[in-house]
């Protein structure tokens, strides 16, 4: 196979496979989110404190991590199938990715709203803080290079699921990689294509750490409380001593 049969390939491919991502993860970061502060906010000494709901929300995340992914996708065909009308092709892997990839990312979500500073929590409800608030204006802003370096983690998982996926047709570059690396023996073009995926993982990553490292350094200058506060609301200049006051 020449190189130029194998760019007209890979190109399509690609964009198979970035498309798949990208829905993967808006859809994880839209549902796992939220289910991972429900985590944190119904366990034990949380601000909605409910066990039973903890309990069942925590074993759903559990059993749903310890399936494998490939039985996942199998399990799934028939409600992909409803959902999408398909069961083959990039549109239809973005249903078990999204699937797959949000107990992941809720327990990495837990993980993170865990470190935010109680005492933060504290002086927010001390002040008449809801729930809510405390959800949207401390634990979250507080959170958020944590959780940037959580959507980082799963966008890489998910770019290993999608090439996971191409077993069972689910497009992109892992179905290229096994059709002609597998079944037709192109040896040489599936290694090229595994050494895009360590490109495209590489990258997504240097792009992860830089953005953890920008807010990590936004929230040291002023606090994240701080910085979402009320918009056009500008820091009241320092007082001044009147000059009548003064001692000459």
């Amino acid at each position: 196979m020449t190189w130029d049969q194998m760019q007209e390939l890979m190109w399509p491919a690609t964009w198979e496979t970035l498309q798949m991502v990208g829905v993967s993860t808006a859809g994880t970061v839209l549902l796992g989110l939220p289910l991972g502060v429900l985590l944190v906010l119904t366990d034990k000494g949380g601000l909605l404190q409910n066990r039973p709901v903890n309990k069942v929300l925590g074993a759903a995340v559990n059993i749903a991590r310890s399936v494998p992914f490939i039985i996942l996708m199998i399990a799934l065909i028939s409600f992909t199938r409803w959902l999408v009308g398909t069961s083959i092709g990039w549109e239809a892997a973005t249903v078990p990715l999204t699937i797959g990839a949000i107990p992941f990312f809720a327990r990495l979500v837990e993980t993170s709203i865990r470190e935010v500073d109680r005492g933060l929590v504290e002086a927010v409800q001390a002040m008449g803080g809801s729930t809510w608030t405390i959800v949207r204006k401390t634990l979250i802003p507080e959170a958020l290079p944590a959780l940037v370096a959580s959507v980082t983690t799963t966008v890489i998982t998910l770019i290993s699921y999608s090439a996971m996926a191409g077993v069972v047709g689910g497009g992109g570059l892992g179905t290229l990689a096994i059709n002609y690396g597998y079944f037709r023996f192109e040896t040489a073009f599936m290694w090229i294509i595994v050494a895009e995926l360590v490109i495209i993982v590489t990258v997504v990553q240097l792009i992860g750490d830089r953005a953890v490292r920008a807010l990590a350094d936004r929230g040291r200058t002023g606090g994240w409380t701080r910085l979402l506060g009320p918009r056009g609301r500008t820091p009241a200049a320092p007082a001044t001593p009147d000059e009548d006051l003064v001692a000459p």
